[in-house]
């Protein structure tokens, strides 16, 4: 006995045809499907180590500032006060591993306190916005002791032999060590060291005959007097003696 009865013409059954197209269509489906998984599956493979390895990088930069003693305000403070230029928050946020928003909140808060905004003690120092980053300033309150302080060094008197010195290379420059010590009658070369450091003189050639190092005054010396021009020099040239007179003075001193 046949399973199936037989169609005029000896046509096979009309269901057996669509078995037969299904299971084709389902054999290329799941073809199609095995094709795609390997596929899809070395996709997933390759992006795992990249993933892995921004995570890694992620972990390593990543640090809870909570931590630390003080917490992110006192981390971002100690940041601060070791700038020398403004620092953007964008670049504070990536030290710190905090959000650029969080960051901003921190540093509108260190600023409310340095000014003494909650009561506190206003401090000597303030945090400003400078251009497109943050910095740590002493207050204008007390520019007057900060100058004070910064120029001690700068305005400290010359000594008797320092001004001497000065004034001979001021009025016969160009002018050499020797050609001074032959005026002041005593050794100049510490005191001429000591106005090149506070460059009140400076070297400017050589002297042909001798090879002596010539000296004079420079730019920063005619400011500190308040002068233009050294013809703005009171009129005491006349009193020294003319270096002519002097040859030989730099005949040991050679460089």
């Amino acid at each position: 006995m046949s399973e199936h009865p037989e169609t005029p013409g000896g046509e096979e059954p009309q269901g057996a045809a669509p078995v037969a197209d299904e299971g084709t269509d389902a054999g290329a489906a799941g073809a199609g499907a095995v094709d795609d998984a390997p596929a899809a599956g070395a996709g997933a493979v390759d992006d795992a180590p990249a993933d892995d390895a921004a995570a890694v990088g992620a972990d390593e930069l990543a640090f809870d500032v909570e931590a630390l003693p003080g917490g992110a305000l006192s981390a971002l403070e100690a940041v601060l006060m070791v700038a020398d230029e403004p620092i953007p928050a964008v670049r504070l946020a990536t030290a710190l591993a905090l959000p650029t928003a969080r960051v901003e909140e921190l540093l509108e808060e260190l600023a409310a306190e340095y000014r003494g905004a909650s009561g506190g003690r206003p401090r000597g120092w303030e945090l400003r916005r400078a251009g497109e980053g943050w910095l740590i300033y002493s207050a204008p309150a007390y520019a007057d002791v900060v100058g004070r302080f910064v120029l001690d060094g700068q305005t400290a008197r010359l000594t008797q032999a320092a001004l001497e010195t000065l004034a001979v290379i001021a009025y016969r420059q160009p002018v050499t060590r020797g050609q001074v010590s032959a005026v002041r009658g005593v050794n100049v070369d510490g005191v001429v060291r000591t106005l090149t450091a506070r460059g009140l003189v400076a070297e400017v050639g050589t002297e042909p005959s001798s090879g002596a190092v010539l000296y004079a005054t420079t730019g920063y010396f005619l400011e500190r007097l308040g002068l233009s021009s050294l013809d703005e020099l009171p009129p005491l040239a006349p009193y020294l003696p003319d270096f002519d007179a002097l040859e030989g003075a730099d005949s040991g001193e050679m460089r």
